[in-house]
């Protein structure tokens, strides 16, 4: 499949419109989302009630500041449908995370709500190249993740033609695409990883399929890791996001004709960048925790939710709509070694520089005495040995780089190919820390 940049009539009228008009947009389907919510939710109603605002004092854009934030606590605290927007007999269709921290935070949809999904996933996969009629082989997971259903919907309505391999198989997922020949794939870029890894296995090579353009989301990934996938399986690597709570994949996705950052759809997603720690509006071009409101939804409205992703807010380039930057962690899942913060994609951009190493890894902590340790597994290359004595000082320069780069000391270890445990699908498990967790005393009773 050729590269394909947009056409005259390929583009919806709102990616090209001017800023005023998708601002007055913006402000006309904010202020229907806040009465909305107040209306409909009693989550919000107490929550805007508390913080002494109303949606009638939404005058401007900026006026949303005024609002409180939701978090993923408040849609676990309103577990299953308490945030529903709609009566549950209007819910189509029912999602949920994995609930791995504590029960999972369930989103409905109405019938309008999965139409808005599938065309925003649509609109993403059209700038990444696709068209109507391209074969589109789609391995991330079905089922209550949002993922492939949210990536089949918007295939389908752009008129692609769905394989819906899910997650697994891998062996399966290269016969398929050897088979049926599709020029695209949506998957996690991990799992693109393994696929690429099985090609090899199976004495293929990857950049001889038909594939020419990966559709990347549901976990951080860096430049480096685009360049390597980009290489290793000659395709064009783009990168998707979403999340479940705003929408699913599709709240922002990247053009192929320029690779710089996922357009927000922002004509359905109003962006904010916010400091974590005080929760006040950055400047565009501040890094900072990206925070999402719905313009659109029905069903589930999202007011102000704090997706703990960090990130930066960007100007328009291919579409009339801002861009994210690269994800560089997340405000809840950075770690905190002996006082300097380090986050995993950071590890993850060293090990790439080394071409003796794969993007495989995984960083371990731990807590000797009082203080914590981090050890990083990396893999070497598959089919790439190594005697002990260059091991050791591969190790040491990795060592090295991570001290200087990072300002953390480390122990590193590089094992033979294939070492580190691969996931069947989804999202790599990068981290694994063993530290005991902090459990607040119980409190005394009252005498």
């Amino acid at each position: 499949m050729p590269q394909r940049t947009p056409q005259p009539g390929d583009l919806e009228a709102i990616e090209t419109a001017s800023k005023d008009e998708l601002q007055a947009l913006q402000l006309q389907r904010l202020k229907w989302s806040l009465k909305h919510a107040y209306d409909n939710v009693p989550h919000y109603r107490a929550s805007f009630d508390a913080a002494g605002v109303h949606p009638d004092d939404l005058k401007t854009l900026a006026d949303l500041a005024k609002f409180p934030f939701t978090g993923k606590k408040d849609l676990r605290d309103n577990y299953p449908f308490n945030m529903f927007a709609v009566p549950r007999e209007e819910i189509v269709r029912i999602h949920a995370s994995s609930g791995t921290t504590g029960k999972p935070t369930v989103v409905g949809y109405t019938r309008n709500d999965i139409d808005t999904w599938a065309t925003v996933v649509a609109r993403s996969i059209r700038a990444a190249g696709g068209r109507k009629g391209d074969l589109v082989h789609i391995s991330y997971g079905y089922g209550l993740f949002t993922g492939g259903l949210g990536a089949h919907y918007g295939a389908e309505k752009l008129g692609c033609t769905v394989i819906p391999m899910s997650g697994g198989q891998t062996e399966k997922q290269v016969q398929l695409i050897q088979d049926f020949k599709p020029s695209i794939i949506m998957v996690t870029p991990s799992y693109m990883l393994n696929i690429i890894e099985e090609f090899q296995r199976q004495g293929l090579d990857a950049v001889d399929s038909s594939l020419k353009v990966g559709i990347f989301g549901a976990e951080p990934w860096t430049d480096a890791m685009r360049q390597e996938i980009q290489a290793r399986a000659g395709i064009d690597a783009v990168d998707i996001y979403g999340l479940s709570e705003v929408m699913g994949p599709g709240v922002a996705s990247e053009c192929i004709e320029s690779k710089d950052g996922p357009v927000i759809w922002e004509d359905h997603f109003y962006p904010e960048i916010i400091d974590p720690d005080t929760g006040e509006v950055l400047p565009d071009g501040s890094e900072g925790e990206l925070v999402f409101t719905s313009l659109t939804k029905e069903a589930l409205p999202i007011i102000r939710y704090r997706t703990r992703d960090l990130t930066r807010l960007l100007p328009p380039t291919s579409r009339s709509m801002r861009r994210i930057g690269k994800i560089t962690g997340r405000s809840d899942d950075m770690l905190i070694i002996r006082g300097v913060n380090v986050f995993p994609t950071q590890i993850e951009e060293l090990i790439l520089k080394m071409p003796q190493l794969a993007p495989q890894y995984q960083l371990l902590v731990d807590r000797n005495g009082h203080l914590d340790t981090l050890s990083v597994v990396a893999e070497l290359r598959p089919g790439l040995a190594l005697p002990p004595d260059q091991i050791e000082s591969l190790q040491k320069d990795l060592q090295h780089c991570i001290k200087t780069y990072v300002g953390i000391s480390t122990k590193v270890n590089v094992v033979d190919a294939g070492k580190i445990e691969r996931t069947a699908v989804g999202k790599a498990r990068r981290v694994i820390d063993h530290r005991p967790k902090i459990t607040q005393p119980a409190p005394v009773a009252a005498a």
